[in-house]
């Protein structure tokens, strides 16, 4: 059965011969390992152009950042995971990204799309902020349960691109969604890491569909350093025995007419 389109068979990624491997127009062996650093490997193979300096400075700037930021759901996941099953590495690693979501990690992929659909279709930014309340959705790139203050790491990346000369549409719909805040849904509101990592990353011309591909990468790097050392310092069994005795069961008790006490069973559990 044909599904979807199947009328250009072709990848320009990656081919190879009995002698060489080429890699996005490049020879691996003679002009790339030893000869290029990872960060610029990872734009050529997503862009098929090598880096500029920005675009290496920021692409660096921003895996960093988001790399690592303590506990989260994707760390905990990832480390649970390996307590359960220390033969699976790639499986610890895999939970870990399989909750890299809209909600945690993932909101600079959506934060993106809302800033470029407002650069490219010239859109009013409180205008666009009103769209989303109404469809009951909040402001992607904004807020932070912790950093309410500001984010450090957003105040830094957008101080590097002013610094820097590489401020653009992507920063100013940015910065005019934040003025527009207040009036809008009555309150100010941070600009958070997920919300300045597109922008920064929009106006240095990566591609707005590779988003969440940066962050998958950096938090790839981190789970790995968390897994090296749950093999040494566990602390999996730890935080499943805290989430057991952090949640309550409020479900109903044994049904009494099969013999058993309700009251009792619900007071044992309780």
């Amino acid at each position: 059965m044909r599904i979807g389109k199947q009328d250009q068979p072709y990848s320009a990624i990656s081919t190879s011969t009995p002698a060489a491997i080429t890699v996005r127009g490049k020879d691996l062996c003679s002009e790339v390992i030893g000869q290029t650093d990872f960060t610029s490997y990872f734009w050529l193979l997503v862009t098929g152009t090598e880096p500029s300096a920005d675009q290496l400075f920021f692409a660096n700037a921003v895996l960093t950042a988001l790399a690592e930021h303590g506990l989260v759901p994707s760390v905990v996941a990832a480390r649970m995971t390996y307590a359960a099953a220390p033969e699976a590495f790639q499986g610890a690693v895999a939970a870990g990204l399989l909750g890299c979501g809209s909600v945690v990690l993932g909101s600079a992929e959506v934060s993106g799309a809302f800033l470029a659909d407002i650069v490219a279709n010239d859109r009013v930014p409180e205008e666009a902020v009103r769209a989303l309340r109404a469809e009951g959705k909040a402001v992607p790139g904004f807020g932070h349960p912790l950093h309410n203050a500001g984010d450090p790491r957003a105040n830094l990346l957008l101080r590097l691109a002013a610094e820097r000369g590489t401020e653009g549409p992507h920063i100013a719909a940015l910065r005019a969604v934040k003025a527009a805040l207040p009036a809008t849904i009555g309150r100010d509101l941070p600009i958070n890491v997920n919300g300045a990592i597109p922008a920064v990353m929009l106006d240095v011309g990566f591609p707005l569909r590779a988003l969440k591909g940066i962050a998958l990468l950096a938090r790839t790097a981190s789970l790995i350093g968390h897994l090296q050392e749950e093999s040494e310092r566990p602390i999996g069994f730890i935080l499943s025995g805290q989430a057991a005795a952090a949640i309550a069961y409020d479900g109903p008790g044994p049904d009494a007419d099969a013999g058993g006490d309700a009251d009792a069973g619900t007071a044992a559990h309780a």
